[in-house]
């Protein structure tokens, strides 16, 4: 690209000089051998002049006092009527410039000039014009070879940018040239890669919430197999089966929960349900991991009530929240419902020693954790809950109370 700058760039002065450098030349020489004649023919009338005077007054005529009204390279031949013709300075050879003038007194005067002297002088004013003619091409490379650079070098930037995105460094680096239509084309490039970092973002974070999430349903479908596996009881067996199929229901919920989830966060899909069955359901399907680390799990407060949001993503929520408590409590693990204003709060509690000060108010921020664990958990709990339009908070840091909110369902008013 470079050298077909700089080559389009000299055509076009080249094209310019011949076009107007040609024009230049006539019009100079012509100027020139204009000015020389009238300045020759200026002479003789002065010259004439000169004589008349003398003549008049009665002066001599000689060649030493015309010499000196006559230019150097110039011949005068003077001729006076009845006296010897007078020569001023050398005849000149060759082509000459003359012009002849008469007199009032019978007088006549003829200066010569060479005509090599005007041709001289026309052949120092081309070499003059060749000169800025030269000097125009060399500013004309130079800014060439300037504006080349100029538009070379951020272009190999921008394709060393696009190769990153290739390569999968999708850091936008937020340089500029000066060029508007280069300018546009990183603003292209850096918005892509914003993109390409948000696509990259969310990937991992669903292959990090996937991972974690799908944790806890099939550790609780583990426990229903491994209960079945141990029973020779029919109806405990069917027992357990039952509940492995809703877990495996509630699986598939969670995969659709997360997929969804990582095409839009905003999409949720609440609806009324009801809020004791989730809870009941979530006490009967960790009621056996805790007895068997000799814990309790227990429920309180308000029943009947209904709430709005995705019952898988609800369950989902208070499961991240009863396991925390197994992995990291202590005593007795208390879900309380309670009703504020037109909210629903469900409440889980135990009586470890609670979130670290430090963390209070980080807790719900990705990666953070006080007890070696992936800090996903609480994390993905919020995203969840926000999901639908509700809100998960930690109430109390020891002993801990985390607290769910979910909006009520409306009812409908009474008739009068």
């Amino acid at each position: 690209m470079r050298r077909r700058l700089i080559n389009s760039t000299l055509a076009v002065v080249l094209v310019v000089i011949a076009v107007f450098g040609v024009s230049l030349v006539i019009v100079e020489t012509r100027t020139i051998q204009s000015g020389a004649q009238e300045s020759v023919a200026s002479e003789a009338v002065r010259l004439v002049g000169i004589v008349e005077s003398r003549l008049g007054s009665g002066e001599k005529i000689t060649p030493g006092i015309l010499s000196e009204q006559i230019t150097a390279k110039r011949h005068a031949e003077i001729k006076v009527p009845g006296k010897a013709p007078i020569e001023i300075g050398h005849r000149p050879s060759g082509d000459v410039i003359a012009s002849s003038v008469q007199g009032d007194r019978g007088e006549s005067v003829t200066v010569q000039e060479s005509r090599s002297t005007v041709s001289a002088e026309i052949g120092r004013t081309l070499l003059i014009i060749l000169a800025v003619a030269l000097l125009a091409i060399i500013a004309a490379v130079i800014l060439a070879i300037r504006q080349g650079r100029r538009l070379t070098a951020p272009l190999t930037d921008l394709a060393e940018t696009a190769e990153r995105l290739g390569s999968g460094d999708p850091r936008p680096r937020h340089r500029r040239y000066g060029v508007q239509e280069l300018d546009r084309v990183a603003d292209v490039l850096d918005a892509s890669a914003e993109r390409i970092a948000r696509m990259l973002t969310a990937e991992r974070r669903l292959a990090a919430d996937a991972s974690h999430q799908l944790r806890t349903p099939l550790t609780a479908l583990s426990m229903r197999l491994e209960e079945i596996t141990l029973t020779d009881d029919p109806d405990t067996v069917k027992e357990e089966a039952t509940i492995a199929l809703a877990q495996v229901e509630r699986l598939t919920d969670v995969v659709q929960r997360l997929l969804t989830n990582s095409r839009d966060p905003r999409s949720g899909s609440a609806v009324a349900f009801d809020l004791d069955e989730v809870v009941k359901q979530q006490i009967e399907e960790w009621r056996p991991a805790y007895r068997s680390a000799g814990r309790a799990i227990v429920r309180s407060g308000k029943k009947g009530l209904r709430a709005v949001g995705t019952p898988g993503a609800v369950a989902q929520v208070m499961a991240t929240l009863i396991e925390n408590s197994l992995m990291h409590g202590d005593g007795t693990v208390a879900l309380r419902t309670r009703v504020t204003g037109n909210q629903a709060v469900v409440e889980v509690t135990d009586a470890g020693p609670g979130v670290p000060p430090d963390l209070g108010s980080r807790v719900f921020e990705r990666t953070v954790s006080g007890r070696n664990s992936t800090g996903l958990g609480l994390a993905v709990a919020r995203d969840l809950a926000e999901a639908d339009g509700g809100r998960l908070e930690l109430l109390q840091q020891h002993p801990p109370v985390f607290a769910l909110f979910l909006a009520r369902e409306q009812e409908p008013a009474a008739e009068e």
